[in-house]
């Protein structure tokens, strides 16, 4: 595959000049035959990749989650992929495009972090350093600087695009980002508000308070104190579902119709909270399920929005860590380690399974609780970044993910 070297373009000021737009570079990346887009999206609270992508062809399946298990003849079939695996069945778009080789799923992948916050976890996935706190860019803002060393990107012209409330730590750094922010975000779970009174209580006792207050004051009329977009039905019964699957798509299909601009962004990343199945997580049927069609709706909204530019495109979908093979004690997960990444888009060599599988037997899992990784995400993400936008390899080793030169960009991801 050959490398292209894209000639410095001139700058185009927008508005009061805060930011640039990257208008030559498509045009450039035409001439040649390429202009591509990435995003990125998390999925914030560590999903179970096993719920996701079921290892049916795995003789130890049925025995580590018993009726819980997707199988291919289950009351909700899971959707066949290979001869080992098979994708929730909440998820017919994301079958579709995995057939017609538009996407492909890495399995039992994890980064570097193998302790259990999700605070230091989802640090360090967006920083792409291999110990939390110990910068403020993310990995994706550093891959637009690199792009400069080559004359391909001017980072002064060029610009990320954050989706969300608060920018994504992946595309904050020294290339400018613009950002957007949906009008209606989804209010935090009962979950959340729970964990956020525990913490207040430990570091504001008068915020608490008042958070208790308006906890117990919201509840005496029936309704959930910060609106309940996942519903204490662990089925997610609508409005509750319907709400998540309109602000996925909604978001999602914003973001798409910004890169798909021809003087917009090309690179972009947002997130999707909602993925801390402790409880009743209902692979078939019942949170995860859910959670998994509201993003299977989002990956459709992208395919629709980007037009023409979806065979330029691809959108990788990451998250902190995976969760425990086994199922807990109230049906749900917990923290765990190896999990799974989604990659869709026009420009995949897809309709692949990737994995080095590592088993289910309890001596083959990761401190005998959690599916053992075996793929380095940092591998994925670097090998995008090197055949898709053309980061050079050096630069992802040494800027883009420092102190990961063992780490080999994983090759043959995009066509």
């Amino acid at each position: 595959m050959s490398i292209i070297h894209l000639p410095t373009r001139r700058e185009l000021l927008v508005g009061s000049g805060a930011l640039f737009a990257w208008s030559q570079m498509p045009r450039l990346a035409r001439a040649e035959g390429r202009d591509p887009r990435l995003l990125v999206i998390i999925l914030r609270g560590a999903l179970d990749g096993l719920g996701a992508v079921a290892p049916v062809g795995d003789p130890d399946w049925i025995s580590l989650r018993g009726d819980r298990a997707l199988v291919l003849d289950g009351k909700a079939p899971a959707l066949p992929l290979d001869s080992l695996f098979a994708l929730n069945p909440a998820m017919p778009n994301l079958h579709r495009l995995y057939k017609s080789k538009q996407a492909s799923i890495v399995h039992a992948t994890a980064t570097p972090y193998r302790e259990r916050s999700h605070f230091d976890g989802q640090d360090v996935l967006e920083s792409g350093i291999a110990r939390p706190g110990a910068t403020g860019s993310g990995w994706l803002n550093r891959a637009l600087l690199a792009l400069e060393s080559g004359g391909r990107v001017d980072p002064h012209g060029s610009r990320a695009l954050g989706i969300g409330s608060v920018t994504p730590l992946v595309v904050r750094g020294a290339a400018p980002v613009m950002t957007w922010v949906p009008q209606k975000l989804l209010p935090a779970s009962a979950d959340t508000q729970n964990r956020l009174l525990d913490l207040y209580r430990h570091t504001d006792p008068k915020l608490a308070s008042v958070l208790q207050a308006r906890m117990k004051l919201a509840s005496l009329d029936g309704t959930p104190a910060m609106g309940d977009p996942m519903s204490d039905d662990p089925t997610l019964a609508p409005p509750g579902i319907a709400r998540v699957r309109a602000y996925f798509a909604d978001a999602a299909g914003t973001a798409a119709r910004y890169l798909a601009k021809p003087d917009g962004p090309r690179v972009g990343a947002m997130g999707f909270v909602g993925w801390d199945t402790h409880i009743a997580e209902g692979a078939a049927s019942g949170q995860l399920f859910n959670l998994l069609g509201a993003l299977d709706g989002a990956l459709a909204a992208i395919e629709s929005n980007m037009g023409e530019t979806w065979h330029e495109t691809v959108v990788a979908v990451v998250t902190e860590f995976g969760r425990t093979a086994r199922i807990n004690g109230t049906q749900g997960t917990d923290h765990g380690t190896g999990t799974v990444a989604f990659l869709a888009g026009g420009a995949l060599a897809g309709g692949r399974v990737i994995a080095d599988w590592p088993g289910l037997k309890p001596a083959q899992l990761f401190e005998d609780r959690d599916l053992k990784p075996t793929v380095d995400l940092r591998a994925v993400l670097k090998g995008l970044l090197r055949d898709h936008l053309r980061v050079e390899e050096n630069l992802l080793a040494s800027a883009v993910f420092p102190d990961s030169a063992d780490v080999r960009p994983m090759g043959g991801l995009v066509g």
